[in-house]
């Protein structure tokens, strides 16, 4: 977790107190360069400070997403020269597309993760609640889309509250718990299909257009135009007013031109996936253009989750406990009453994948492999660069991991490597990720020991 520094820190004092010179020498706990290092985003005079700060924690061992990043890069130019179908557009939207399930998989394990617990189940609790609203909006119930979408979720946000109890009241590990979930809610799934009259085979087919173009259909160019102008606009004006608010409370604000570098990379990334997906998938007498529905989901999702683990206090206690339970406990946090709620969160979110999923094939059924998911899930996220070890993870580790997922999957089968190749170039992907976190996160240890 990233902490800020809501104090305002005079030129005579120290975060804690002491006193310092203008030039930090002796008499200050910590140089004003070490300073900026800890936080550069609200402590860089400039954006050469920034830069200088952020390449300092680079060496240091604290990467971020850089090697992901870097990692993923490497791989599309590897399968661009192996195969020049890789970066067509028709592909690039088809890998994005694939991604947002393990994405949102995987999203839904970060909250685990960060309280250093782990949820097997999330795979076949997300399926449960995809089935149940699936079963309401078709034949005989006829449901509305919204109502059933809502009972579905708000089952899986049960059955996770539910689990989270079990582990906290009872003190049993997360391991033995949904271990236990991923079999029982299977049987629960398989149930579900045998009292739904209108499953045919064990097959619910979606009979809804507005969730079967959650992921077949698209905006139209001008409407994802429109859509990325307002997006980057309401983030720009939401960047400028919490700085103004920060710096009329006397509180540390980012250099204008950090603001504007973040504002300008957001709107360049945006611009990119717009006019790609604009392109023209199809043929001359069929074109087929625009951003699938899925993708803005998905990318709501991430905002709202992200504002939830990073400016919410219920995201705070969630963090802390991860970090350390007793220190949280001792600070006051009700640290079993987070962790139910964050396993209901995991959980919730796990039933917006399996909506997603069974959008994607058009129907879900009692075949859905949510023990095999559950794991791609957990690598997303660590692939990405969330901590097994909890205190640590944001919505984006999860995005990076699922897309280096798809990348894998989608240039292999490319270039007609058979699913045995895949499995393994995504464990050889996964133990490379964490071996490079662990070994950035000791030299980073060793250089502040030093």
């Amino acid at each position: 977790m990233t902490d800020t520094i809501d104090d305002p820190v005079s030129s005579g004092e120290s975060p804690s107190g002491q006193t310092v010179d203008a030039s930090g020498t002796p008499g200050s706990a910590i140089e004003p360069d070490e300073l900026v290092v800890l936080a550069p985003d609200v402590l860089a005079n400039s954006l050469s400070d920034y830069l200088r700060a952020w390449l300092k924690r680079i060496r240091g061992g604290e990467s971020g997403a850089l090697p992901i990043i870097i990692g993923l890069i490497v791989i599309c130019i590897f399968f661009e020269v192996q195969s020049s179908a890789f970066l067509t557009a028709t592909n690039i939207v088809n890998l994005f597309v694939q991604a947002t399930f393990i994405i949102l998989l995987g999203m839904a394990e970060l909250y685990a993760l960060i309280l250093s617990e782990i949820d097997l189940s999330v795979g076949f609790v997300g399926a449960v609640g995809a089935a149940i609203a699936m079963a309401l909006m078709s034949s005989p119930q006829n449901w509305p889309w919204w109502a059933a979408i809502i009972v579905g979720m708000a089952a899986c946000a049960v059955i996770g509250a539910f689990q989270g109890t079990i582990i906290t009241r009872l003190r049993i590990p997360s391991f033995v718990v949904t271990l236990a979930g991923l079999l029982g809610w299977q049987g629960v799934l398989i149930y579900v299909f045998d009292v739904d009259k209108g499953a045919v085979g064990g097959v619910i087919t979606i009979s809804n257009s507005v969730i079967d173009d959650l992921v077949s259909g698209t905006m139209t160019p001008a409407a994802a135009w429109i859509l990325l102008v307002v997006v980057v606009g309401l983030y720009a004006l939401y960047s400028v007013l919490r700085s103004a608010r920060r710096h009329a409370q006397g509180l540390t604000v980012p250099p204008l031109g950090i603001t504007l570098l973040t504002v300008g990379a957001t709107g360049l990334a945006g611009v990119v996936l717009v006019y790609v997906c604009n392109l023209n998938r199809g043929i001359a007498t069929a074109p087929v253009r625009g951003v699938p529905w899925v993708i803005p989901v998905v990318v709501l999702i991430l905002v709202a989750q992200s504002f939830l683990l990073a400016r919410t206090r219920l995201g705070r206690y969630i963090y802390a406990i991860g970090a350390s339970p007793e220190a949280a406990r001792r600070a006051g946090i009700k640290v079993a009453r987070i962790r139910t709620f964050a396993f209901a969160l995991c959980s919730f979110t796990a039933g917006l994948a399996a909506v997603v999923y069974a959008s994607r094939l058009g129907s879900i059924s009692v075949g859905f492999d949510g023990g095999t998911y559950v794991l791609y899930a957990v690598a997303a996220a660590v692939i990405g660069g969330a901590s097994l070890f909890g205190g640590y993870g944001k919505p984006i580790h999860p995005l990076l991991g699922g897309l280096v997922i798809a990348t894998l999957t989608n240039g292999l089968a490319l270039l007609n490597i058979s699913t045995a190749g895949t499995d393994i170039a995504t464990a050889v992907v996964l133990i490379v990720a964490v071996a490079v976190d662990s070994t950035l996160r000791r030299r980073g240890r060793g250089g502040a020991g030093a």
